[in-house]
C-alpha cells in the first residue's frame, strides 16, 4: 500500500462541506459539515446561505481531516475537488480553495465530476469496482442510469429524470404533508409503519412505448397531492403512514425496475446505487430483491457514503493519480452543468503543455 496515492478530496457541491482523505482505496478520514439545518426554515437549499457556510468551514474541516487521517499536507500526492455539477456559487468556494491548497502545496489538481464521484466512492467499502459497471445515481438533485467503462475516463449516461429528481420529490411530498425538510429519511421512517399497497400511486414513463431508461416523478408528485388535497376536502383523516409507504413504493419499484433492465440489456453482472437516496431503505431492500432475481450482484455504499462527502472525491481522485490521468489547470473552472461524460477535467498540459510552476511553488511555502 505504500506506493498507492495518499489524495485529499474537497466536495462543495450542495450545502454539504466534505473533506475527505483517501490512501488508495482505503479511507483515513471523511469530514463534513454540513449546514442542512441552515436551510430547513426555507424548506430546501438556499444557494447564497450555502456559499457562506462553505466558505466559513472550509478550513476547519479540512484540518478536522487531517488531524482524522494523521497525516500532514506536505504529505499529499494530489488535491481533488469537484468542480461540477452543481450550484455555481458552492462549487467555487471547493474549486477555490483547492486551487490554493495546491499551489501552495506545489501538488497536482484534480477538477473532478460530482457523479463519478458517486459511483467511485463503492470502492472504498466493497473494493475496486468491476469494469463495466451499471450505476443508478439518485439525490435531491439526479436520478441517472449510467453505464461506466472506466470511471476515469468513460461514463455514459443511459437514461436521467426529465423532470424531477427522486430526492427533489420526496422533498416536495414531505413538504405537502408537514413533514419539514429534508423529506427522505421522514418518509423512509414513516413508511416503515404503513402499507405500499394502499394507494396506487401512478409509475411515471412505465409503458412499452416510453423511453426505456427515463425516469419522470412529477406526475407522481401531482398525483400524490391531489390525492391529500381531495382527502382534506372530504373533511377525512390523512393516512400519512399509507401515503409515504404508497408513495414510496411508486418511486423506488421504477427505480429498480429500470436499473435490472438496463443491466440485462448491455449484459453488465453489477448494478452500484450511490446518491443520498440510497440510503432509503426500502429502495435497498427491493433492488437486493430484483437483483438476486436477475443474477446481478449489487453494490451499495453505506448510507453515510451515499450522500455528498469528500470522501467520493478523494477516491476518485486517488484513482486518477493511480491511472496516471492528466491534472488540471490552476486555470480549471466550476461547471455548474459538467457533463457526466467529462469525469474530470484536465488541463492544458493534457494536450502536450507543461505546468511544471504548480510544482515549483513549494520550495517555500507555509507547509514545507
Amino acid at each position: 500500500m505504500a506506493d498507492e496515492p495518499l489524495v485529499l478530496g474537497i466536495e462543495t457541491s450542495c450545502d454539504e462541506t466534505g473533506v475527505g482523505i483517501v490512501h488508495g482505496t482505503t479511507l483515513l478520514a471523511d469530514a463534513i459539515a454540513s449546514s442542512v439545518d441552515t436551510h430547513a426554515r426555507f424548506g430546501g437549499v438556499v444557494p447564497e446561505i450555502a456559499s457562506r457556510a462553505h466558505l466559513e468551514a472550509m478550513v476547519p474541516t479540512i484540518e478536522r481531516a487531517l488531524k482524522t487521517a494523521g497525516v500532514s499536507a506536505k504529505d499529499l500526492d494530489g488535491i481533488a475537488v469537484t468542480a461540477g455539477p452543481g450550484l455555481a456559487g458552492a462549487l467555487l468556494v471547493g474549486v477555490s480553495a483547492a486551487k490554493a491548497y495546491a499551489y501552495a502545496l506545489g501538488k497536482p489538481l484534480y477538477g473532478v465530476n460530482h457523479l463519478a464521484s458517486h459511483i467511485c466512492v463503492d470502492q472504498l467499502e466493497h473494493g475496486r469496482l468491476p469494469e463495466p459497471t451499471m450505476a443508478l445515481l439518485v439525490s435531491g438533485g439526479h436520478s441517472s442510469l449510467l453505464l461506466s467503462t472506466d470511471i476515469t475516463s468513460d461514463v455514459r449516461p443511459m437514461g436521467a429524470t426529465i423532470d424531477d429528481a427522486a430526492g427533489e420529490a420526496f422533498d416536495k411530498i414531505a413538504r405537502v404533508l408537514d413533514l419539514g425538510f429534508p423529506g427522505g429519511p421522514v418518509i423512509d421512517r414513516l413508511a416503515r409503519e404503513g402499507d405500499p399497497e394502499a394507494i396506487h400511486f401512478p409509475r411515471g414513463l412505465s409503458s412499452a412505448k416510453d423511453p426505456a431508461y427515463d425516469f419522470s416523478f412529477s406526475g407522481l408528485k401531482t398525483a400524490v397531492a391531489r390525492w391529500i388535497e381531495a382527502k382534506k376536502a372530504a373533511g377525512e383523516e390523512v393516512p400519512v403512514r399509507d401515503v409515504a409507504a404508497s408513495f414510496q413504493e411508486a418511486v423506488v419499484d421504477v427505480l429498480t425496475r429500470k436499473a435490472v433492465r438496463a443491466c440485462k440489456d448491455e449484459g453488465v453482472d453489477h448494478l452500484m446505487i450511490g446518491g443520498g437516496v440510497a440510503a432509503n431503505s426500502r429502495l435497498r431492500a427491493l433492488a437486493q430483491e430484483r437483483c438476486e432475481r436477475a443474477g446481478i450482484r449489487l453494490r451499495v455504499p453505506r448510507p453515510g457514503l451515499c450522500t455528498d462527502n469528500g470522501a467520493m472525491v478523494a477516491a476518485l481522485g486517488s484513482e486518477m493519480v493511480a491511472r496516471g490521468r492528466a491534472a488540471s489547470d490552476l486555470e480549471l473552472s466550476a461547471d455548474s452543468s459538467l457533463p457526466v461524460t467529462d469525469p474530470h477535467v484536465p488541463g492544458a498540459h493534457a494536450h502536450g503543455h507543461s505546468h511544471d510552476h504548480v510544482h515549483e511553488v513549494s520550495k517555500e511555502n507555509l507547509y514545507s
